[in-house]
């Protein structure tokens, strides 16, 4: 008896032995002391491969006990159809191949932590959704490809320089009634030809070509979280920046929400009918946070991994959106780099900006940009080169603005010319250099050079930067208003509120011109082009339509501006003086004119020296209240630009000396 107990307790005791080394052998169970501990997948299947004949599911979630995947007849409510288990392999992934057609089928993610089922949700690899996003949708992605889509091509470009942005809302164009369009709010809404506004203007899709642009800018348009995509005939609104699922269109800008396949169709329709019309498109992504935080499809999979934490162990929160991603941790590093190199496969898209930026690690941006241009080399990227609050990770790994020399191939916002050009952005009474500020002539200057070193600019009296940022005229984006904050018709009436609508215009005109004539990449809102109000909202991403939409009526009530703006592009387009490629082009061949008032600005360009017609250019930039004189060299001059008009034929002739400027205006003469 002895002898019988003594062996059932060595048995018991092997069994408890092999147990315990099958544990620590066993990652679902292992415990990782810290983040960087975490295995990191090499593949580039993770979510879901779909074919007739099989369909498999992959999903990293290395400290998990237990995955499994619920399939469903429909995108929202119902019964599970079935309730399947993944199985653990290498390198943290869970998978599951299901032998048969799941065609039309959707499918949510449940991971186990603690004992505990963590919510359904898809994973962030998910590229296809029922409505509201809250399910994958099993779909065939040739089916949604338009005709020819095989055959699209991206309109030509031969460098960044020449590129000039429009950014817009998809909702915004047209969904006011003056907008002609047969798909209000919608992805088709923006590639319908032929809509004009009761007073007979080109409205979309014809707009867009008669301005000339060459870019629209598409602020965000993957599935975000606002929009309930089941109640699409309330009211609703919202810009975007609060992302559900990356790597899906929005369904409330298609026609069937319900529909995983349909917005996808739609989407790329729209990006292909772009292209055929001469425009590329650019995705706002805003990989810097997501719109949830414990509940996000990230945490609910992998809790803690994808974001950075604060000293207390919670969410740090750069992004003043409740949390901020952990770009410089691998797997995220990896799906930064895998959405938009998917965005550009599957989209054929042309460039992102991205939100932000300065909460991403220099190393992360610096790898998304050689991927996407070892694809193409014009595609674009840029963004904001700052964050909105505190971040854990250090300044001098981030890809903040100052940082831009440490970036390769990628633009960043210049908010020096940008509030040198209006005032401080968040102080609604400031002037600027067009509203007669007198501080602001150096930091206009360095906007006119692309924050690029230029020996005739005072870098100790730049309003933010104290050194040049941009190491070549490209990676500076010149601008002076965007979505964010109040157009800037708004900001001149909060400025100047004593000035006539006359004296406002004039300020409004040079505005454009100093963007549309500086070095850089040239950038402008939506609606800029005649004189956009959102009645003075100043943050309006959950404002309603009535702030948000364009009014088609103001191109033809201030038809004058828009003709103003369309003319600057055209000379843009049509003259490479004012888009040189190079810092040294710029040192050598724009030199500034020494003026004695703060609020003139002027400066001549070698066209000759880099092949343009126009041999030689005088640029001059008024920002006081009166008429000022400048001395411009002798010559057969041309009068092109003048007191906000623009004629290329010639307004008048001067032949050198003493030449007045208009007051809050722009003079450009040329001698070909």
């Amino acid at each position: 008896m002895k002898l019988a107990a003594s062996f059932l307790q060595s048995m018991v005791l092997t069994l408890l032995l092999v147990s315990l080394a099958a544990c620590q052998n066993d990652p679902a169970v292992s415990v990782y002391d810290n983040y960087n501990d975490y295995p990191v997948y090499e593949g580039q299947d993770l979510g879901l491969q779909y074919s007739p004949s099989a369909s498999t599911f992959k999903v990293w979630a290395p400290a998990a006990e237990a995955l499994q995947v619920k399939l469903y007849a429909e995108g929202i409510d119902g019964e599970p159809l079935d309730s399947l288990a993944l199985e653990l392999g290498d390198q943290g992934v869970w998978s599951l191949t299901v032998e048969e057609d799941l065609l039309g089928k959707y499918y949510a993610f449940q991971a186990k932590y603690d004992g505990q089922w963590n919510a359904e949700v898809t994973d962030p690899y998910v590229k296809a959704v029922g409505v509201n996003g809250l399910r994958g949708h099993i779909i065939n992605f040739y089916q949604t490809n338009p005709k020819n889509w095989d055959d699209d091509q991206r309109p030509a470009l031969n460098n960044f320089n020449e590129i000039i942005i429009y950014e817009l809302h998809v909702r915004d164009m047209t969904i006011h009634p003056s907008s002609g369009s047969g798909y209000p709010g919608e992805y088709f809404g923006l590639i319908e030809g032929g809509t004009k506004s009761p007073d007979g203007e080109a409205t979309g899709l014809d707009h867009f070509k008669e301005l000339g642009v060459t870019h629209v800018h598409l602020i965000p348009v993957f599935d975000h979280r606002s929009i309930d995509e089941t109640r699409l005939k309330e009211a609703q609104y919202n810009w975007g920046y609060d992302p559900l699922n990356f790597n899906v269109p929005e369904g409330s800008y298609s026609s069937d929400p319900y529909d995983g396949a349909r917005r996808i169709s739609e989407f790329k329709q729209m990006v292909k009918t772009f292209h055929d019309n001469g425009i590329r498109v650019i995705l706002d992504v805003v990989y810097n946070h997501t719109g949830q935080s414990e509940e996000s499809i990230f945490n609910q999979l992998v809790p803690g991994y994808y974001y950075r934490q604060n000293p207390e162990g919670g969410f740090s929160d750069a992004s003043a959106c409740g949390n901020e991603t952990a770009s410089e941790r691998a797997m995220f590093r990896k799906y930064m780099v895998e959405s938009m190199r998917y965005w550009v496969e599957e989209y054929h898209m042309d460039g992102f900006r991205v939100d932000l930026m300065g909460i991403h690690d220099i190393e992360t941006m610096n790898t998304v940009a050689a991927e996407l241009h070892s694809i193409d080399p014009t595609i674009f990227v840029y963004g904001e080169g700052w964050k909105a609050g505190d971040s854990p990770l250090s300044e001098e790994q981030l890809a903040v603005k100052a940082n831009t020399p440490q970036l390769k191939g990628i633009a960043a916002f210049s908010d020096d010319v940008r509030d040198a050009i209006k005032g401080h952005v968040f102080t609604h009474d400031a002037t600027g250099f067009i509203s007669g500020n007198e501080t602001l002539k150096e930091s206009l200057k360095f906007g006119i050079v692309a924050a690029t070193q230029h020996p005739q600019v005072d870098y100790g009296d730049i309003n933010y930067s104290e050194a040049a940022w941009a190491p070549q005229p490209d990676q500076c984006m010149t601008y002076m208003s965007c979505h964010d904050n109040h157009t800037l018709w708004d900001r001149l009436t909060l400025s100047r509120p004593e000035a006539t609508e006359a004296e406002k215009i004039q300020m409004h005109k040079l505005a454009g011109t100093i963007v549309l004539t500086s070095q850089g990449v040239s950038f402008l809102h939506a609606g800029v082009d005649f004189l956009r109000t959102k009645d003075g909202v100043e943050n309006s991403f959950n404002s309603p339509d009535a702030i948000n939409q364009i009014d088609w009526s103001r191109k033809h009530e201030y038809r004058e501006i828009f003709d103003y703006f369309r003319e600057l592009i055209a000379i843009r387009k049509a003259h490479p003086a004012f888009r040189m490629t190079s810092t040294a082009d710029i040192q050598k061949n724009l030199k500034f004119i020494d003026t004695d008032d703060e609020n003139l600005v002027a400066y001549t360009l070698n066209g000759a020296a880099v092949g343009d017609s126009w041999k030689r250019i005088v640029v001059a930039y008024n920002g006081k209240d009166q008429a000022q004189g400048i001395e411009i060299p002798s010559g057969n001059w041309k009068i092109v630009v003048d007191g906000g008009v623009v004629n290329t034929e010639g307004i008048g002739q001067h032949s050198g000396g003493m030449i007045p400027v208009s007051r809050n205006a722009a003079l450009i003469l040329v001698e070909e």
